[in-house]
């Protein structure tokens, strides 16, 4: 029988949703600048295309970065917002019912699934690193894992009490998995692209 839930304010659990809100908003807002600059100018120099490898350009002009019909960086403007107003209204003491951990775990595993895609777009489509898409990948990533166990070890998601314990440990462990996550991704960027290459 699962115990009644635990970790009913998760402070650093916030915290972190606070930094990665506001990480992942500026990284959408800079984009965003970026794309009315291309749209005034086709040929203006965006501060992120560092190289033909690292830039934002092409991500920004290409279907990819319209995946539903309008810049990419304005889905990030609206989404960004909400890990940040959950995560002061936690700090604040505010308590959510189950039905709204649930829809922030959908939007979180829709943002999760949509940076899967983007990445090997970027990849193995575009061939491109777009700085600030990098910055929305890496924030993104270790915050789906971290409200993914939240929900397992507050007994949001009913399980047995040995899994709740097992995710309330495991916790502990979501730096280490987003650095793998990173690693994973950058061994891949590096067999597709050879990065080094083309810094040094």
């Amino acid at each position: 029988m699962p115990q009644q839930q635990s970790h009913t304010r998760p402070t650093a659990l916030a915290v972190w949703l606070i930094i990665a809100g506001v990480a992942g908003w500026i990284a959408a807002f800079a984009l965003t600048l970026d794309r009315f600059a291309l749209l005034k100018n086709p040929d203006a120099a965006l501060g992120c295309n560092l190289s033909v490898l690292v830039q934002c350009g092409k991500n920004l002009e290409s279907s990819q970065g319209e995946a539903f019909g309008f810049p990419n960086p304005i889905l990030g403007l609206a989404a960004w917002v909400a890990p940040i107003v959950v995560g002061v209204a936690i700090l604040a003491g505010a308590r959510f019912a189950r039905w709204f951990w649930w829809l922030f775990e959908i939007g979180m595993l829709f943002a999760f699934g949509f940076v899967l895609w983007l990445i090997g777009q970027s990849i193995f489509e575009l061939n491109t690193l777009c700085p600030w898409c990098m910055l929305t990948w890496v924030v993104t990533i270790p915050t789906f894992y971290a409200v993914t166990i939240h929900l397992f070890r507050s007994g949001i998601v009913p399980v047995p009490s040995r899994v709740q314990r097992g995710a309330d440990r495991l916790m502990s462990w979501v730096p280490l998995m987003a650095v793998v996550s990173y690693a994973i991704i950058a061994i891949i960027a590096q067999v597709r692209l050879d990065v080094l290459s083309s810094l040094f």
